[in-house]
């Protein structure tokens, strides 16, 4: 064997073993199954949803395998913390407080929160007719802050929550007499379902973004700048290709990207 023939075998090894490095490299996401649209189970028990379906596009724009781990939403950024999972995408949004502890994507939807009640429920600008009432939130969310901060000093009392679910549960049989959660998983996991009938938003639409911050991102560890770049890139390159548009379409009738 001669000296080209030896060292083009040698490069032609080296890709083989690259490109399958490439093909079996692996992104753990941590999510919450609770959260539909977003995320919910199948009667399969399999996980679905709009968060679900933008995370393996991601990954197969960016060739490696998505690897789910499923947890309450409240254990995904400490997971991400000790180094369980790599990126938590399950509608986290994006503020100044979470910044601190770690790094976000840009955004890949964004949404407001609202109050539903019953219909008819009279509520006023500031809040202060709910004085006595029980609104339930999920717990560590910007939502919770805001009702934390807001409401419980007008007299209000919060009742929080691992999920929404139990929320819409409790709304339903009468141990609640509100929800305060993101519009859009308010609106189409209870208000246009059958057990959401009779309850409608009520009172102003929260729009701060100091509560509603930026928009969802995906959390990554604090400076992991490479996997941050590597899926902004994918974010925008399935937005450029239409793969965002035809997953949003299998969920939503409107654009949630916003401007």
């Amino acid at each position: 064997m001669n000296k080209f023939t030896l060292i083009s075998g040698l490069a032609l090894s080296l890709m083989a073993s690259s490109s399958l490095f490439a093909a079996e490299k692996t992104l753990r996401i941590g999510i919450e199954a609770a959260y539909p649209p977003f995320a919910f189970k199948t009667p399969e028990g399999k996980i679905s949803g709009f968060d679900y379906d933008i995370g393996n596009a991601l990954c197969a724009q960016m060739q490696v395998k998505c690897q789910w781990t499923e947890q309450e939403y409240d254990g995904l950024i400490p997971s991400l913390k000790v180094k369980k999972i790599d990126a938590a995408l399950s509608s986290i949004t994006i503020t100044e407080e979470r910044k601190r502890s770690v790094d976000f994507t840009h955004k890949y939807y964004f949404t407001s929160a609202r109050l539903a009640m019953k219909e008819g429920s009279q509520v006023d600008e500031q809040f202060a007719s709910l004085k006595g009432k029980r609104i339930g939130v999920q717990r560590a969310t910007t939502t919770d802050r805001y009702v934390t901060e807001v409401l419980a000093p007008k007299g209000i009392e919060v009742v929080r929550y691992t999920s929404n679910e139990e929320i819409f549960m409790d709304l339903v049989s009468g141990r609640l007499d509100g929800v305060f959660a993101d519009t859009i998983p308010l609106e189409q996991g209870f208000l246009n379902t059958e057990k959401g009938k009779g309850y409608a938003f009520v009172g102003p639409e929260l729009k701060d973004p100091s509560y509603v911050g930026e928009g969802a991102g995906i959390a990554v560890r604090k400076g992991n700048t490479q996997l941050v770049t590597e899926l902004n890139q994918a974010i925008d390159a399935i937005r450029a290709n239409g793969e965002y548009q035809k997953i949003q379409a299998k969920y939503f009738k409107s654009d949630i990207y916003g401007d």
